[in-house]
Parts: structure tokens; C-alpha cells; sequence
């Protein structure tokens, strides 16, 4: 049963977004009395649609107990990379239940967003995690913030704090999932190709990030967050 993702309700009537309308419509060519599953303030209830050739309406018939969402938050704090890269991170860390991304402009970026264009770039990325927390069962859609720099992100309130690093010495991340097993908010961040700069990756340091390493092989900058969530799932799956 397709799943859509509504801001706004009627008494028992949900409001779709006119591109969810096109997709009954036009997409998935639904037709009168056909059934799908509505998301609403994170609760799943099943509607049926109606009226599709004119003013389709969608009816709430029941609501279902259903809740696919991991028990503790994960924000993935991502260095900007390009486009298409960007897109992967987002698309497949949202499959993987990941709670808020955090977009990050730190000096080894190859990529800058001009700030007239931030708005357009975040709703772009906010619609593909939206199909992808709808295409993967979400009880809801992750939050992606405004970009940020380092200094923005070290005093926000996180029980762990890791950042993943290129140097093979450190820690490595199934043992520091397993020394901070009670934790209910983790930061994961991920520097772009080549990693982050020494200074900076000390600041970060100096401010209560464990320096961790993803194992012997060196991932892309779009694996290594599809990793880290796998991992997570891994090891706080109920």
C-alpha cells in the first residue's frame, strides 16, 4: 500500500501536497475507493481516496498501530559534496532510519552553495527524503537543518558525539557504540574527500567528538555515512 506524508487534516478528511495528488493520479493511476496509508503528526492511518478525476478527497477510515522508527535519534552531520553524492547520503540514510542530517561547509569542501540558493538546495533535499521515508515505511521525515560550519555544531546537546576520522589508530566505531550503550541522541560527523583538515578535526576533539575509525578500508565520503547508519541499525535494532 503506498504511503504518503500529510501537514494538514479536516475533521476526517487528510490535505494532500498537490505533487502527492499528481502521483495517485498520474503515477500510481489509483482509482475511486482505492486505499493507501497516510502519515500524520507520526501516526499511520489507513484512508481511502475518492473523487480522483475531480477534487480528490481522501477519507480516514482507521488508524494503525505501526511505528518503524529506530529508538534512538541519529543525526548524520555530512561535509557538502556534489550534487549526486549529496542525494545518495540522503536518499539511503533515511531508508536506513537516520533523524536529521546537517550539512556541512568545512575547508576541504570542493563544493560551496551560494546562500540565495540554500532555501531551493534544502526543499530539493527535503523532498527525497520525504519519497525515501515513504518508499521505506517511516513513521516520519527526517530534518535537515540550514548548512552550518564546525563552530555551529559543537555545544549542541548530543549524549555521544563521534567524528569519523581517516586515522586508523583511533577507536574504532563498534567499540565505542559499545562503551556508550545507554545513549539516546548521537552526532556522527563525516568529513568530505580527503577527509577533514587536522585543526580542524582537533577542534572538534578539544570540544568532546571521539576521534573514530570505519576499519582498515578508506570509504568514499557518500559510503562512509551508509556504513555508519548500517552499523547503527546493527547494533540498536529492537
Amino acid at each position: 500500500m503506498q504511503r504518503y506524508f500529510v501537514k494538514n487534516k479536516e475533521n476526517n478528511k487528510f490535505i494532500l501536497e498537490q505533487s502527492d495528488i499528481h502521483h495517485i493520479k498520474n503515477v500510481m493511476r489509483m482509482n475511486d475507493k482505492d486505499k493507501i496509508e497516510v502519515v500524520y503528526e507520526e501516526k499511520l492511518y489507513i484512508c481511502e481516496i475518492n473523487n480522483v478525476k475531480d477534487n480528490l478527497e481522501v477519507t480516514l477510515l482507521e488508524e494503525k498501530i505501526d511505528n518503524n522508527e529506530l529508538p534512538i535519534e541519529i543525526t548524520i552531520a555530512f561535509s557538502l559534496v556534489k550534487e549526486e553524492k549529496v542525494d545518495l547520503i540522503l536518499q539511503k540514510c533515511t531508508e536506513l532510519g537516520i533523524s536529521k542530517f546537517i550539512p556541512l561547509e568545512v575547508s576541504r569542501c570542493v563544493v560551496k552553495i551560494d546562500k540565495k540558493k540554500e532555501m531551493k538546495k534544502i526543499d530539493r533535499w527535503n523532498n527525497i527524503c520525504k519519497e525515501a521515508s515513504e518508499q521505506s515505511k517511516r513513521n516520519k521525515v527526517p530534518e535537515i537543518t540550514e548548512i552550518k560550519r564546525l563552530k555551529d555544531i559543537i555545544n549542541l546537546d548530543y549524549d555521544l558525539k563521534i567524528l569519523c576520522s581517516v586515522n586508523q589508530s583511533v577507536i574504532n566505531i563498534k567499540k565505542v557504540l559499545q562503551n556508550n550503550t545507554k545513549c539516546d541522541k548521537i552526532i556522527i560527523v563525516i568529513g568530505p574527500e580527503g577527509g577533514i583538515s587536522i585543526e580542524e578535526e582537533n577542534y572538534l576533539i578539544s570540544n568532546n567528538f571521539i576521534p573514530t575509525s570505519l576499519g582498515n578500508r578508506v570509504l568514499r565520503t557518500e559510503t562512509a555515512p551508509i556504513y555508519v547508519s548500517s552499523i547503527i541499525n546493527y547494533e540498536y535494532m529492537e
